[in-house]
């Protein structure tokens, strides 16, 4: 999804691709799947950039970042664009984004079944995971865990405890 189709794009790519994410620090922007694109325009420099959902407060974070990012390694002019379509989707999650969030203790989300966009329904939710990929303790492994929260310390996770080793720890919700 990315593009990159000049060298000095490629290397601007990685330049923003490498500014980690203002909530989740342990993750960069390229891991989260959130950095969409980078062209070079004469002088200045355009990126893409796709919200994790509309509503984040992270994104303007986000933009500044990418942009001391860019003009530390001598752009003079950028500009950051918010692109909602195509949306975000925990799938964009690279693999060793996954990896890095289950080192810090926080459990990735499951893979969807589905590459539409999620259904929203005001009755009984239609799941797109399989139910019998249970979420993982981070700290030990164990499928055996129970939500305590539908939310926790962003919007974009949710609290469980682990019924092995009884720690807390967050899940990344499936988008």
């Amino acid at each position: 999804m990315v593009t990159g189709t000049t060298t000095l794009e490629a290397e601007l790519l990685r330049v923003a691709g490498a500014v980690p994410d203002p909530e989740l620090p342990v993750l960069t922007l390229s891991e989260l799947g959130v950095l969409r694109a980078v062209r070079v325009r004469g002088d200045a420099v355009e990126v893409d950039l796709t919200p994790t959902y509309t509503g984040c407060p992270a994104i303007e974070a986000m933009s500044t970042d990418i942009e001391r990012a860019l003009h530390d390694h001598g752009v003079r002019e950028v500009t950051v664009r918010t692109v909602l379509a195509p949306a975000w989707s925990t799938d964009d999650i690279t693999p060793e984004g996954r990896d890095k969030l289950s080192e810090f203790g926080i459990a990735p989300p499951r893979v969807r079944h589905d590459s539409g966009p999620v259904a929203l329904e005001l009755g009984p939710t239609r799941t797109l995971i399989d139910e019998t990929d249970p979420v993982r303790c981070p700290h030990c492994g164990s499928a055996d865990t129970e939500l305590l929260s539908r939310f926790s310390s962003t919007a974009c996770k949710a609290l469980r405890r682990c019924l092995s080793c009884r720690e807390p720890f967050d899940h990344f919700k499936e988008l």
